[in-house]
C-alpha cells in the first residue's frame, strides 16, 4: 500500500490549494481510514459514511444505465461534502465550509482522487481489489 505519508501529503496539498476545506480523508472500500487530515474523532464514521455513499452512487448511477458513478457532492446546512472515486478500491472525502467554490472543490477533488488511486493502485498488494 502506499505509505501513509504520501497520502497524507496529497492531503495537504489539496487543502492548500482549495479554501475552506474543512477536512480530508482517504478510505477503502470498506471504510477503513487509510490516511486523514481532519479535526476531531470522527474521521472514523466518515469514513464507513463515505464508503457507503459512494457504494450508493455505483448503484445509483448503474440503475439509471450511466455506467460507473465517479463522485458525490452533497449541499449541507452547514457546507459540502464530497466524495470521489481514488482509483480501484479506495475513496476520497471532502467537507468543505459553506463559502468553498464547489467548481474548483469538484475539479481538485478529481485531480487528487485520480493521483491518490495511483498511488493507492500502483503498490503490489493492491493489485488483486477491485471496486465491485
Amino acid at each position: 500500500m502506499a505509505a501513509e505519508t504520501e497520502l497524507t501529503d496529497e492531503l495537504a496539498r489539496l487543502r492548500a490549494c482549495v479554501a475552506h476545506v474543512t477536512g480530508a480523508l482517504v478510505v477503502d472500500d470498506d471504510g477503513r481510514v487509510l490516511a486523514r487530515d481532519v479535526p476531531g474523532e470522527h474521521s472514523h464514521h466518515l469514513g464507513n459514511r463515505t464508503a457507503e455513499a459512494l457504494r450508493a452512487a455505483l448503484r445509483l448511477a448503474d440503475a439509471a444505465g450511466h455506467g460507473t458513478a465517479h463522485e458525490l457532492l452533497v449541499r449541507a446546512e452547514h457546507g459540502w461534502v464530497g466524495a470521489y472515486s481514488a482509483g480501484r478500491s479506495a475513496a476520497l472525502a471532502l467537507v468543505t465550509a459553506p463559502e468553498a467554490n464547489v467548481g474548483r472543490l469538484r475539479l481538485e477533488g478529481r485531480r487528487a482522487g485520480a493521483r491518490i488511486g495511483a498511488l493507492l493502485d500502483s503498490a503490489p498488494e493492491q493489485q488483486e481489489n477491485t471496486r465491485p
